[in-house]
């Protein structure tokens, strides 16, 4: 599967804006954090763009999603790893702790951050990402009702996965300021 097969399926399967723009900031990181990993960004890229395929399907049924995103990409000849880590990246389902692998972590992580960082733009007076620093970020971690869904727990996931929480955000923040254009940020 490339890259324009998978916005094809994306496409096709979501309509929404801003859970599209998610997909996008995710896909984003996701790069980022393989070039940094020196894994297969293609691979991670993917992973992080089409984690959320099958919301709109599941009426964002917390118990469904990701398997039947998993069940999709298997469907359209996905490789397994990537299957498994859009299998397992729902927090909010049975998985959490069930996470195994560098990409797993990665990407539930990094999913998680992105609406961390995109809630941090919003309330900024220019509702931009190029003013969100990360020492903002580290604030806005420890707040505990700000951006309430951004678990702060599978954010942290992101020392499972080898990466320094500090880097983690800079990387994070770092792709999605890259893309901010195309997330309207």
């Amino acid at each position: 599967m490339n890259r324009d097969q998978a916005l094809r399926l994306l496409h096709d399967n979501l309509k929404d804006e801003n859970l599209l723009k998610h997909c996008y900031a995710t896909e984003a990181v996701m790069r980022r954090l393989a070039q940094e990993k020196s894994e297969d960004e293609e691979l991670w890229g993917l992973a992080g763009l089409l984690h959320d395929l099958d919301l709109e399907l599941t009426n964002a049924d917390m118990a469904m999603h990701g398997d039947v995103a998993a069940r999709m990409l298997e469907e359209n000849g996905a490789p397994e790893e990537l299957v498994d880590a859009v299998r397992m990246h729902n927090a909010e389902g049975l998985r959490l702790g069930e996470r195994s692998t560098v990409l797993q972590h990665s990407l539930a992580a990094a999913e998680t951050l992105t609406g961390l960082i995109v809630a941090a733009a919003l309330v900024r007076p220019d509702r931009r990402l190029a003013g969100v620093k990360v020492s903002s970020l580290r604030k806005r971690m420890k707040e505990k009702a700000f951006a309430r869904g951004a678990r702060r727990e599978v954010i942290m996931e992101c020392e499972t996965a080898g990466f320094d929480p500090d880097e983690f955000l800079a990387m994070a923040l770092e792709a999605m300021q890259a893309i901010s254009a195309e997330l309207g940020l």
